[in-house]
C-alpha cells in the first residue's frame, strides 16, 4: 500500500472547535501510525507541531463547548494561510475534520475547489445541504424519507404547540453537537429555548419530538456500516452525553431485528445520496414504538475520535480506526482518479 502525504484540517472557530481538535488529533495519529506522512493544520492557528498534537490527544473534549468570547479572539482561518504553508507542499489529499461553522457548511470546500486542492469528504453542495436542517428536511420530504414535522421560527406559540404537540424540540437551523438544542415540555419554555438557539444561529426550527430509540448509521464509500443504538443518560443525546465518558451507552451493532437494520442502512444510503454526500457521512434516526424510522439529520463530517459513532460502527464492521482513516483518504483519491481502488469498497 502506497504511503501518502495527507493534510488533516481541524479546529476552526465554531462552537465545535474542541470536538474538531480531538477528532483531528486522533485521525492524524492514526494515519501517522499507519505509515503516512501527516500535516496537522488548525485552520484558525496554522500548522500544529507533534507536541501540539500530543497535548490535544491528552486533553480530549471539555464538559462544555468553548466560550464564544474565546472563539472571537481566534484569527479567522484564511485559505491563503492554508495554501501558502510550506508544509502543504506535495500533499496528496486533504482530510477535513472540521465540525460546524465554515469548516462544515460548504465554505471551506468551495475555497478548496477554487484552489484545486484535492480533499476527502463531501463537496460544497453536500456540506451546505446537510448543515442546513430545514433545507435537508425539505429534501427528505420530497424524496419520501420520513422526518419529524417542523415549523420555522418565527411562529406563534399557539400554532407551534397545536401542530407539533408537546414535548417538542427547539434547535438552530444549522450546526451540530446539539449546541443550542432544547427539549421543551411546556409552552412557557418556548421563548427561552428560542433565545438559546439564536445564540448559535440566526434561524431556528421547532421540531416534533418523536419518542423512541436513537439509531445511527455510518457510510464509508459505498458501504453502510452496522447500525448503532445510542442510549443517553440524559433525556436527549446532548453535548455532555456525546463527549463525556459514562453518560451514554453506544451499542454496535444495535440489538434490533435484521429486517429493521437492513431498512435503516438502506434509508441511510438514500439520505446520503439525496444530500449529495460523498466518501463518508453519518445519518441519525429515531425508531419509534410502532417500528417507524424517522430521519433526524445527516452529518457530512461526523465526529472522528476513535470512540465516535462512525468509527464505532466501522469497528463493528471489521474496520479498525487506522484502517478507516486510511480508507477515507483512499476513497477520495480513487474518486479523484489518482489513488487506485480503496480497500474494501469501490468509493
Amino acid at each position: 500500500m502506497s504511503r501518502l502525504r495527507i493534510a488533516v484540517l481541524m479546529g476552526g472557530t465554531s462552537g465545535e472547535r474542541d470536538v474538531s481538535l480531538a477528532s483531528g488529533a486522533q485521525v492524524a495519529k492514526a494515519l501517522r501510525d499507519g505509515g503516512h506522512e501527516v500535516v496537522a493544520f488548525d485552520t484558525a492557528r496554522g500548522v500544529l507541531s507533534e507536541e501540539d498534537q500530543a497535548r490535544l490527544l491528552a486533553r480530549g473534549v471539555g464538559i462544555a463547548p468553548p466560550d464564544p468570547g474565546e472563539l472571537d479572539l481566534l484569527e479567522t482561518g484564511e485559505i491563503t494561510r492554508l495554501t501558502h504553508a510550506p508544509e502543504m507542499e506535495g500533499v496528496d489529499v486533504i482530510l477535513p475534520v472540521l465540525h460546524g461553522g465554515t469548516g462544515e457548511d460548504g465554505t471551506l470546500q468551495a475555497l478548496l475547489d477554487l484552489t484545486g486542492l484535492p480533499y476527502a469528504g463531501s463537496g460544497r453542495l453536500g456540506c451546505t445541504l446537510s448543515m442546513d436542517k430545514e433545507v435537508s428536511k425539505r429534501l427528505f420530504r420530497e424524496a419520501g424519507i420520513p422526518t419529524p414535522d417542523w415549523i420555522a421560527h418565527p411562529a406563534a406559540p399557539e400554532e407551534v404547540v397545536e401542530r407539533l404537540g408537546l414535548p417538542l424540540i427547539v434547535k438552530p437551523a444549522s450546526g451540530g453537537s446539539t449546541l443550542g438544542l432544547s427539549l421543551v415540555k411546556e409552552a412557557s419554555e418556548l421563548e427561552w429555548a428560542v433565545a438559546l438557539a439564536l445564540e448559535h444561529d440566526d434561524r431556528v426550527l421547532y421540531e416534533a419530538f418523536v419518542r423512541g430509540r436513537e439509531l445511527t448509521v455510518g457510510i464509508v464509500g459505498d458501504d453502510a456500516l452496522p447500525v448503532g443504538e445510542i442510549i443517553p443518560e440524559h433525556e436527549i443525546f446532548d453535548y455532555e452525553c456525546k463527549y463525556q465518558p459514562g453518560l451514554a451507552r453506544e451499542v454496535f451493532p444495535a440489538h434490533i431485528p435484521e429486517s429493521v437494520a437492513r431498512r435503516t442502512r438502506e434509508l441511510a444510503f438514500q439520505v446520503h445520496r439525496t444530500l449529495f454526500l460523498r466518501d463518508f457521512s453519518r445519518v441519525d434516526f429515531i425508531l419509534d414504538d410502532d417500528g417507524g424510522l424517522w430521519c433526524l439529520e445527516a452529518n457530512a463530517i461526523p465526529g472522528m475520535t476513535s470512540n465516535s459513532l462512525l468509527p464505532r460502527g466501522a469497528k463493528a464492521g471489521g474496520l479498525p480506526f487506522a484502517h478507516l482513516c486510511d480508507r477515507i483518504a483512499r476513497t477520495a483519491l480513487a474518486r479523484l482518479g489518482s489513488g487506485g481502488t480503496p480497500p474494501g469498497g469501490s468509493g
